[in-house]
């Protein structure tokens, strides 16, 4: 078991930011199309973050054009170029589930100033 805990931690990313759960942040994912990469950015509020260590993921969610778009991001995945915490949220729970069900303003967390 140590050999797979030792594989685990070099593979784990050192220089992510401390984020929670109701933070606005940007994700930059790379994407690969055909022999081309690119980075393409999803920004979004965080309504949950599960597991740990070399599994940790996180889900972010943004409403585009009316309709609501969730995705969840494997937080040490080589696919994940970069996190930028936008806004740092107030809340009180640790999963956000209940903002699937809200519109327009009363969907909105609250910033901390």
């Amino acid at each position: 078991m140590d050999a797979l805990k030792t594989i685990a931690q070099e593979s784990m990313k050192q220089d992510m930011p401390a984020f929670g759960v109701g933070d606005t942040v940007k994700v930059h994912v790379r994407i690969t199309e055909g022999d081309k990469s690119r980075i393409q950015m999803f920004e979004g509020t965080v309504i949950a973050k599960k597991h740990g260590g070399i599994n940790e993921t996180f889900t972010v969610r943004r409403v585009a054009h009316g309709c609501g778009v969730e995705r969840v991001f494997p937080l040490h995945s080589p696919s994940v170029d970069k996190i930028e915490v936008v806004r740092t949220g107030v809340v009180r729970r640790a999963k956000l589930y209940y903002l699937r069900d809200r519109v327009g303003k009363a969907a909105k967390v609250k910033a901390k100033y």
